[in-house]
């Protein structure tokens, strides 16, 4: 036996297996396997560094072809476990940082400032501690980071809500009291662990586990990266809804609300989460070695029934691991954006510095534009379903024309739409009307409903972008890194509204978000620029013209881009 690995196999007629483990090649066996076990024709292409939207493979890459795992089934019972593990913990996640606002509101009803400095400390926490968590994703066994992100998260809710009892039991004599700054710290500090832990397991599952789990299959993996966009666009608008309806009639009952819900779910969580990383040989794969990566966590080669024993032991090993050099971010800086799928990345990045989303900000604008909270809840609504509609469009646009255009068109729509409520925003300013007028707020509130088809398309795009082109070893330390960027951008937007606080002047906000997007498309255009060789292919009239004149230099030029281009299913 040579120690040869050969792609994984599906094994037919068992509807109990859903992916088979990567088996060591046998010199002994003869080769008589039926053609269902061993296909004859070579697998898919997984991956293409030149293309992530491709769906063939160009001449010569017959090398990279047979290393190719050929494609796993994935059984429904599979993705109904991944699909309930992410909406516990993306409800759960959202049903709290909702539920917070009323619960601080209601012990500081006269001062903004602690949530304020509560929001600001969770995502600071998020920059600060992006490459130590991506560091964790990238060296530690997979089961063992999620099931800690589970645990994590849950304590902190738990802790957070019996926090928030106490200082609704005391906010009556003791507001101004030391005992009250304490329990707030607390909860503060409580606050960031969540967000880490949340963060954790949301980049975990759906850019590493994904990724594993659909190995092979590039149209599961789009639409499985689709149903969990989905899921989380769903809870981000039912949970907040859900906790405000509890609120309105006791913030004591919201609070044992997300307590309960937190404590209820946790074990249904674990094990779902479990049984798909037992039933996903690939997951259980050893980690990369330290050498390998430059880490300071040494991976470890256990199973799963091992790994819950050694939780302890990778977490103080990977706290010990933190050092400022880490914290500072200076060596995953480079390795980001040292990375082809960095532009892509920091252009969906640029998106989250908006007052464009129908979050607080915007929501305060159209209540100061004469809108009441009916009509803000139902124009909210109203948008999600426009951001679902995305989930469903963008999978089927990519499978037609390929991943790079899909993106390119997603944030080209949103660009034009912006455009117009921008130019309608303006167009009654300029007549007199004031910034909160109700003709200037309901062109704007249109075509943000409508942008933000483009926006989550995009931000699909772009997230097959990085699953295609980051290694298995850098998945982790890249997103976090992205994801710390993300988190800038939103403070950035939260300050926009801080300099400008006055409702009558949010047309300053709206023109930095605006160009923020177009700086986007810009970052995305250049990407698909360099990757392509071109941004726009030219009719098909002027193609064959330009084919017939073989003597003209830049005929021959176009017609060797037009070959090596042939095999890709993105022609603009």
């Amino acid at each position: 036996m040579d120690g040869r690995i050969q792609p994984a196999r599906k094994i037919t007629g068992d509807s109990d297996i859903e992916v088979a483990d990567r088996l060591p090649a046998q010199s002994n066996v003869p080769n008589t396997i039926p053609p269902v076990i061993e296909p004859t024709t070579q697998p898919p292409h997984h991956a293409n560094p030149n293309n992530a939207g491709t769906a063939n493979t160009a001449a010569g890459d017959d090398d990279t072809l047979s290393r190719t795992p050929i494609p796993i089934g994935i059984s429904r019972s599979l993705t109904l476990r991944l699909y309930t593990s992410h909406f516990l913990s993306t409800w759960n996640s959202r049903l709290f940082e909702a539920g917070v606002v009323y619960f601080l509101a209601s012990i500081f009803p006269d001062n903004l400032l602690p949530v304020s400095l509560y929001a600001l400390s969770r995502n600071l926490a998020a920059i600060l501690f992006a490459v130590p968590v991506g560091h964790l994703i990238d060296t530690a066994h997979r089961l063992t980071v999620v099931r800690a992100s589970i645990v994590g998260q849950r304590l902190a809710v738990a802790a957070s809500c019996g926090l928030f009892w106490a200082l609704l039991e005391l906010r009556l004599g003791w507001r101004a009291s030391k005992l009250v700054d304490g329990l707030f710290g607390a909860s503060v500090l409580l606050a960031c662990v969540e967000k880490l832990a949340a963060g954790v397991n949301l980049i975990a599952v759906e850019r590493d586990w994904v990724v594993v789990i659909t190995q092979g299959n590039e149209d599961a993996r789009r639409k499985m990266n689709a149903r969990m966009r989905r899921i989380d666009l769903f809870c981000k608008l039912l949970g907040p809804l859900t906790v405000a309806l509890i609120a309105a009639a006791s913030v004591k009952a919201a609070v044992y609300a997300t307590l309960g819900m937190n404590l209820a779910s946790v074990m249904v969580e674990y094990l779902c989460i479990e049984t798909v990383f037992r039933r996903v040989p690939g997951l259980g794969r050893p980690s990369p070695s330290d050498e390998s990566v430059g880490q300071s966590l040494e991976p470890l080669s256990m199973d799963g029934a091992d790994a819950g024993s050694s939780t302890h032991f990778q977490l103080r090993k990977w706290l010990r691991g933190i050092s400022w050099r880490k914290l500072l971010m200076i060596p995953s800086l480079r390795l980001y954006f040292g990375h082809p799928a960095v532009i892509p990345s920091l252009a969906l990045s640029l998106l989250y510095l908006t007052v464009l989303s129908f979050s607080g900000q915007m929501l305060t604008y159209l209540l100061a534009s004469n809108l009441n909270l009916w009509q803000v809840g139902i124009i909210r609504g109203i948008s999600t379903i426009f951001e679902l509609s995305a989930t469903w469009i963008a999978p089927r646009l990519m499978k037609r024309i390929g991943v790079l255009r899909t993106g390119l068109w997603s944030i080209t729509w949103q660009m034009t739409w912006l455009a117009g409520g921008v130019s309608c925003f303006f167009y009654y300013y300029g007549k007199g009307y004031e910034a909160t007028s109700l003709m200037s707020a309901v062109g704007l509130v249109v075509a943000v409903a409508f942008s933000r088809v483009g926006l989550w398309g995009f931000d699909l795009s772009v997230q097959n972008i990085v699953q295609d082109e980051v290694e298995d070893d850098r998945r982790g330390i890249f997103s976090s890194v992205e994801a710390s960027f993300q988190n800038t951008f939103d403070m950035l937007a939260w300050a926009l509204t801080i300099i400008w606080p006055n409702p009558n002047s949010f047309q300053w906000p709206i023109v930095i978000s605006v160009a923020a997007v177009y700086a986007a498309g810009g970052l995305f255009a250049h990407f698909l620029r360099r990757r392509r060789g071109h941004l726009l292919h030219p009719p098909a009239c002027i193609k064959t013209k330009r084919r017939r004149n073989n003597s003209h230099s830049f005929g021959l030029g176009w017609g060797r881009r037009s070959r090596r281009s042939a095999s890709d299913s993105i022609i603009l």
